[in-house]
């Protein structure tokens, strides 16, 4: 079968450097689970050399030209390609609950998604690493105090210990992107449990960051605060200025106002 041909649609870019693919497939420790996930292989220019390690690969991809393609050229994948829609399949039709690390050359246009989908995962997921977007990549390993710093920062860092590791330049894909790109890891951390409830930290989190230029006593107002909680002096700073730790104090805090 001759090369699949990108689609725009898909936000499909594949990356042609080899040296960069094996770059990306050796971010992975290896430790904690016996199989990897790759989403979007497009041709599997990082599938390959997923393949030589001694770990279990799968992929999933949308594009069934894609498919066909795997099919032809990688036997080592015989049942073992997802033809599915990862933000949409439950991974545990494959997975059955056991732990898996998730990598890949994610499609710019849905990557952020791809992120808050693995952290539904988060259980199941010891290592997450890939190439997405540069501005995407340093806003997951963003610190507080920075513009770039949001609710993705916040969220993903509440479990995983995020790494930038390595930018990546246009002209290394067909069809080359408009923006440079960035290659990060994430490693779980050993305690990923939060002390307080994790469906209320990430209702204060994204709610604080919908409205990020305000202070903390203004963008979290629809939660109904009682008015001697809402004289606590971190609700003077705005939400950029909190890291986790100090989110997860000031989840406690609203926890114990009775929310």
């Amino acid at each position: 079968m001759e090369k699949v041909k990108a689609k725009k649609h898909l936000g499909q870019h594949f990356l042609k450097d080899e040296s960069i693919a094996k770059d990306i497939a050796d971010t992975l420790n290896l430790e904690g689970y016996d199989d990897v996930l790759e989403i979007g292989p497009g041709m599997g220019v990082l599938t390959k050399y997923l393949l030589d390690k001694p770990i279990n690969t799968y992929v999933i991809e949308i594009d069934t030209e894609s498919v066909t393609y795997l099919d032809e050229n990688y036997p080592k994948l015989k049942d073992k390609i997802i033809s599915k829609d990862f933000l949409k399949y439950n991974i545990n039709e494959i997975f059955e609950g056991k732990q898996f690390a998730i990598i890949g050359n994610f499609p710019y246009n849905i990557s952020t998604q791809i992120v808050f989908r693995a952290l539904e995962y988060r259980n199941q997921i010891p290592e997450f690493a890939g190439m997405f977007q540069k501005e995407v990549a340093q806003r997951i390993c963003e610190k507080k105090g920075t513009k770039a710093y949001g609710i993705l920062s916040v969220l993903v860092q509440a479990f995983y210990n995020a790494e930038y590791l390595f930018t990546v330049d246009e002209n290394v894909f067909i069809p080359p992107p408009k923006v440079k790109s960035g290659v990060l890891r994430l490693r779980r951390k050993k305690d990923y449990s939060l002390p307080c409830g994790e469906k209320l930290f990430f209702t204060v989190v994204k709610t604080a960051f919908q409205q990020r230029r305000k202070t903390l006593r203004n963008s979290l107002k629809t939660l109904n605060l009682s008015d001697g909680l809402r004289e606590d002096k971190v609700f003077d700073l705005r939400p950029e200025q909190l890291n986790v730790e100090q989110f997860i104090e000031l989840t406690q805090k609203i926890e114990a106002d009775g929310v």
